[in-house]
């Protein structure tokens, strides 16, 4: 892939062991009259897939317990030792917040397994959790079960610790791992590939940087087949030959439109935003993003969790344009999902589960321009069947459906589905409503797809609603016309940082940097950034910061900008000096800063050893990709532990 990082049903009450009947595409060519198929359409468990709108993805491994994103290779499996690991509590919180499904990281970058495997020593059998004697793989499997939702899989094909990485022998192992976690912890209904392979790593002790050609290294049609081999409903992530693709970003905002078809050729990430209308292959966008700003438990990010109200926007500019938003929701050190994030959660589900609990477009009358046949009457949107649908004669492309409403109903909400496995067949919409005797546009897009959910701005009254197909390659497959009123979620008070040992910057301040603005960096706040010309050979970007005091430093926080524009990127890495006295100078520290330009995530950079300083002198080499300006969001300190 050429990405280097990989990175509802919602509140009608959608469990993932109910999914609705799916219409298969001979079936509905087995309906007298029913129309052809147009362009690509999704497989069997694509359209299970679909159904699941949302489910969280759960960061826990290794890096919770070295405060990394990705690590090394080189960590001592001793360091992973949940103190109350509570894989049910991480579920219910899952649950409360309209998640469909839960995937689980079985094995991250660093290689270190979730699951007692006999393949390597870098596993849970070499933990102090349970003695050695643990299963969070299976104990995560069971709890998901029990609480009915679906069960998924990440499983990295970096590898950072082995030694075979880039060889032949790799592929074999991984290969092993895959069938393991296939048939161990019973059916999965998704199975993900990260897409960030090769770099530098442990290797056994090699630490060196292996470089690979992914595709034909893991010769993706085989791996994925082995997959299908075991689990032939479980939908795979993200190469060319999966079931589903990479949305570009690590923001949980999808394309607008988000077409679910993409061309015949390796994944480019200019077109894996927004699809590409027409093309040949089903394979739609998975919206992957964290309920914090990184993807591993980090206590500074404490009071960083998204509140109820930006999930509410990430469920439209994701779900609600087809795709299914993947949330991660990290546990924290004890193995649990901390209190403010599962109070989101709540209060996110619970507001969700109010607003579509009640379609109030059911009563109203629907009637259509034309109709295919009594089979395929404009009724058929409002009868909550995944298998009916309205149609119109082939020839017809450009129809309208109107709904006469019942009276006094107010709605913001308004939520349409085609019938997928006839395709993706309407390429631009618009919605209308007669408010007061008078009709007035409401919204004009692009794509209907799985779903298009249109918030109005403000609540209406409509007496009748219309929407007008304005172009479509064949005659629509409309499945659904629902109109909801979306119910405001509690305030939950956010979390306020209670880690002893980081460092405030409050009294920190800048006493050089190779471009102004640079306070920007000292003032917690992600929205705000330093920007300064690209360093070049011989001319670092460097910012020289007064801590106000002398402490014990364990090492150092670095944040990018997650408001990037055009020509701007964060650093590719580092190097940090410390003084005691502003005139001498020592080497604290220096390396990569991973997947930063696509994870935009904090990096938090430990030291070898614990250093007296109350000087920093950052220097910053090159932007992590080709661009004019370097920008930061941040700049903070972690003391040492005595």
């Amino acid at each position: 892939m050429p990405h280097p990082s990989r990175r509802g049903v919602i509140a009608s009450g959608l469990a993932a062991t109910s999914l609705p009947t799916l219409a298969t595409p001979a079936l509905a060519r087995a309906t007298a009259g029913a129309p052809a198929p147009w362009g690509a359409t999704p497989s069997a468990r694509q359209r299970a897939w679909h159904e699941r709108q949302q489910y969280a993805f759960i960061h826990f491994s290794i890096n919770t317990f070295t405060d990394k994103e990705w690590g090394y290779g080189d960590e001592d499996p001793v360091l992973f030792n949940p103190t109350d690991f509570a894989p049910d509590q991480i579920v219910a919180a899952a649950k409360a917040g309209g998640m469909t499904g839960i995937i689980l990281t079985a094995k991250h970058h660093d290689g270190f397994c979730l699951w007692p495997t006999l393949l390597t020593e870098r596993c849970i059998r070499n933990t102090p959790y349970k003695h050695g004697k643990g299963d969070i793989v299976g104990e995560m499997a069971a709890a998901t079960r029990r609480a009915g939702l679906a069960f998924g899989l990440y499983l990295s094909p970096w590898d950072r610790h082995h030694p075979d990485y880039g060889r032949p022998a790799y592929v074999d192992y991984f290969r092993k791992q895959i069938v393991e976690l296939c048939t161990r912890y019973g059916a999965l209904f998704e199975f993900w590939f990260d897409g960030a392979n090769g770099g530098d790593g442990y290797y056994g002790g090699a630490r060196e940087t292996r470089k690979i050609d992914a595709p034909a290294y893991y010769d993706w049609p085989t791996t994925i087949a082995l997959v299908h081999k075991h689990q032939p409903m479980a939908c795979t992530f993200d190469p060319l030959g999966a079931d589903i693709r990479w949305v570009g970003n690590e923001d949980g905002v999808a394309g607008d439109p988000c077409w679910p078809t993409m061309p015949n050729h390796p994944y480019v990430q200019s077109e894996g935003n927004s699809g590409v209308r027409g093309a040949p292959l089903w394979w739609p966008a998975e919206t992957d993003v964290s309920i914090r700003p990184g993807w591993f438990y980090h206590a500074d990010e404490d009071g960083k969790v998204k509140t109820p109200e930006r999930l509410l926007k990430l469920f439209d500019e994701s779900v609600g344009r087809g795709t299914n938003l993947n949330l991660n929701l990290p546990p924290d050190r004890r193995g649990r999902i901390p209190d403010t994030d599962a109070a989101v959660l709540k209060s996110f589900g619970a507001a969700q589960a109010t607003t579509y609990a009640t379609n109030l477009a059911l009563g109203a009358v629907a009637h259509a321009s034309a109709e295919r046949g009594a089979a395929f009457a404009a009724a058929h949107v409002l009868d909550g069947n995944s298998d009916s649908y309205w149609s119109t004669p082939d020839a017809i492309h450009t129809p309208t459906l109107t709904l006469d409403l019942p009276p006094g109903r107010s709605f913001d909400l308004i939520r349409l589905r085609e019938h997928l496995p006839l395709g993706v067949r309407v390429t631009r919409f618009a919605i209308d409503a007669e408010v007061d005797g008078t009709w007035q546009t409401l919204a004009e897009h692009q794509g209907i797809g799985a779903q298009r959910i249109i918030r109005l701005p403000r609540p209406i009254a409509a007496r009748r609603l219309r929407l007008r197909i304005l172009e479509a390659p064949a005659c629509p497959a409309i499945r659904e016309f629902a109109l909801f009123r979306q119910a405001a979620p509690v305030a939950v008070v956010p979390s306020t940082r209670t880690d002893p040992t980081i460092l405030s910057t409050a009294g920190w301040r800048i006493v050089a940097a190779s471009a102004p603005g640079a306070e920007a960096l000292l003032d917690d706040d992600a929205a705000t950034r330093w920007t300064t010309p690209a360093p070049g050979a011989g001319k670092p970007a460097s910012v020289t910061i007064d801590m106000g005091q002398q402490v014990r430093l364990g090492g150092i926080s670095i944040t990018p900008s997650r408001t990037l524009d055009t020509g701007v990127a964060p650093p590719r890495d580092y190097s940090c000096e410390t003084s005691t006295d502003g005139t001498h100078w020592e080497a604290a520290g220096a390396g990569e800063l991973a997947n930063i330009a696509y994870a935009l995530a904090t990096q938090r950079l430990a030291f070898a050893r614990p250093r007296p300083a109350r000087w920093l002198r950052l220097s910053f080499g090159a932007t992590a990709v080709p661009a004019a300006s370097l920008a930061l969001a941040g700049v903070g300190g972690f003391i040492a532990p005595r």
